[in-house]
């Protein structure tokens, strides 16, 4: 399995790298909690059409190594960088979700002057943060946040279990999965350590990237549920792509967060687009 270990901290890191070597890149950052895996049904589709997919399980996450230290904004963007030099990765275009797409902001912050990023896509971010603060008073109360996370290490199997049918919206029809997918989910989840799932959690009480989104340079695209019940749209999807010069944003009807499970032939059809705009 490839791995690398970051300069920082020789945090061993795992990643996955299909396709092709040469041509388009996408490089996948996940939702809390996930692995690669979340991506099968954008990455597998989209390697079989010519695309280099590239995905990084973050530190406690997936495959990577369990650490206390390094799960702040800052050094995730750096992790993600770390990943990009020791593939030599240039002509990306960088996919996040949820709190994903905070650490693909940060990335482009502090490492996008090297000029290896091309594009950008948001897809049910939690971009720019939810909650309440100064430039923000219509946000999340933080001391909501704090209570789900207050739940979440009292018992984290009972969150992911008790979340599942809002993560996807499936008061939908249209969004329903088999029960073997649904346990597959909250066991993928589940598979992220409690140290890490804490921290990544506590990032979103005073998370506000606003100020850097404004900055960025590159062609960007904002996906966004209308029922997304993790990240409301008007508090972060909408507010993303307003803050994004010349963003383009697209609203997928009875959409929850986990928009790239429910509705993957449309965001797969979506990212493909806009690679090739």
């Amino acid at each position: 399995m490839p791995y690398f270990e970051t300069t920082t901290d020789n945090t061993r890191l795992h990643y996955v790298d299909y396709g092709p070597s040469t041509g388009r890149t996408i490089l996948f950052i996940n939702s809390a909690y996930f692995g690669t895996e979340m991506w099968e049904r954008q990455m597998l589709p989209l390697a079989t059409d010519g695309y280099r997919c590239v995905g990084l399980d973050r530190r406690g996450h997936g495959r990577s190594d369990d650490v206390w230290g390094g799960f702040d904004l800052d050094t995730l963007a750096g992790d993600i960088a770390a990943l990009v030099d020791h593939l030599d990765l240039t002509g990306i275009t960088l996919v996040g979700h949820s709190i994903g797409t905070a650490e693909a902001v940060r990335y482009l912050t502090r490492h996008g002057s090297e000029g290896r990023v091309d594009r950008i896509a948001l897809v049910a971010g939690m971009t720019p943060g939810p909650a309440r603060s100064a430039d923000h008073p219509e946000g999340v109360d933080p001391a909501l946040l704090q209570a789900g996370g207050d739940a979440f290490r009292r018992d984290r199997m009972a969150f992911f279990d008790d979340s599942l049918e809002g993560f996807f919206a499936l008061q939908f029809p249209e969004n329903q999965l088999s029960p073997g997918y649904a346990r597959y989910m909250v066991d993928k989840c589940a598979a992220a350590t409690a140290r890490a799932g804490n921290a990544i959690f506590d990032i979103l009480v005073t998370m506000n990237v606003a100020p850097e989104m404004t900055k960025i340079a590159v062609p960007a695209l904002v996906i966004h549920g209308t029922d997304d019940a993790s990240a409301p749209i008007d508090l972060t999807g909408r507010r993303s792509a307003a803050l994004i010069p010349d963003a383009a944003f697209k609203v997928y009807e009875h959409g929850g967060h986990g928009l790239m499970t429910t509705h993957a032939d449309q965001l797969t059809a979506d990212l493909r687009e806009f690679m090739t705009a």
